[in-house]
């Protein structure tokens, strides 16, 4: 039985006004979603941790995720919050390098403008991240990834990855621009990609596997086993799916691989990019 790590789920406690994106269309995930919720799915998908990530912008949410890690063993890492383009962003790093299960950082750069990754005081925040051994997670869309490409080849020596493969269209079929932008950010060699958050982009009511397998042929097709890891994006998958359906999808796909290359992408490359 392999080993796995889960690269990408989420906890929160639900608060209407700061979580205003969760609208009523995903009422699934209006409520509580905590370690007591996550533990048995875990269990029952043969994974023995799980990387915390943010879900909102402040150090509450990463001062949150860092007690609920110091109570649950299983939560092996945490990709934390912090204002990259704070002025002492070297500051703030050292206060949290204090606390061993913080891996990284991520912001929602999906809700910025297109050149937000481009802007010096957030490039500044990038460029402090190095010293302390802090990985970014790259969150966007895929109409986004020419400036995650720019930033990539900017920080050569900064592990970046990209979340849910850089969300493409799945729902309306659009591969194309989002395919020749894959292809260009996977060539940098400081770049990893978690398969995660397809069937949120998916359409939501009637997705099967066949509409994401053109999707993980592309990423397959660019990366190598060797910098792809799985993330449930769990709960925010709910809407869409649930826990174990997201996991067999990646089961079944990844069936082809051989036993070794399979254990990659469930655990040692997770393991391996945060130090877990």
């Amino acid at each position: 039985m392999m080993n796995r790590i889960d690269a990408h789920q989420h906890f929160w406690k639900f608060d209407p006004i700061r979580d205003s994106l969760i609208d009523d269309s995903m009422q699934k995930i209006q409520r509580d979603f905590l370690p007591k919720d996550l533990f048995p799915l875990l269990q029952q998908n043969q994974f023995s941790g799980c990387v915390a990530v943010q879900a909102s912008q402040s150090e509450e949410e990463t001062n949150f995720l860092v007690d609920l890690a110091a109570k649950n063993e299983f939560i092996k890492g945490i990709v934390g919050w912090v204002d990259l383009r704070n002025q002492n962003i070297e500051e703030r790093l050292i206060y949290f390098s204090n606390h061993k299960k913080i891996k990284g950082f991520r912001h929602v750069v999906q809700g910025e403008p297109d050149d937000f990754m481009l802007r010096k005081d957030f490039q500044n925040g990038i460029a402090a991240l190095k010293q302390f051994n802090y990985t970014y997670d790259i969150l966007i869309f895929h109409h986004q990834l020419p400036a995650a490409i720019h930033l990539v080849n900017q920080f050569p020596d900064q592990s970046f990855v990209v979340d849910h493969i850089a969300k493409p269209d799945i729902k309306s079929g659009d591969i194309l621009s989002w395919k020749k932008g894959i292809s260009t950010i996977a060539k940098a060699e400081n770049v990893m990609c978690k398969i995660s958050g397809m069937v949120t982009e998916a359409n939501w009511q009637s997705w099967k596997p066949n509409d994401l397998k053109p999707y993980l042929d592309v990423v397959f097709e660019n990366f190598s086993v060797d910098n792809l890891m799985f993330g449930s994006d769990w709960p925010v998958c709910n809407v869409a799916s649930d826990y174990t359906e997201v996991v067999k999808t990646l089961e079944d796909y990844i069936a082809q691989f051989s036993v070794q290359d399979q254990n990659k992408i469930w655990y040692e490359n997770a393991q391996s990019f945060y130090k877990l």
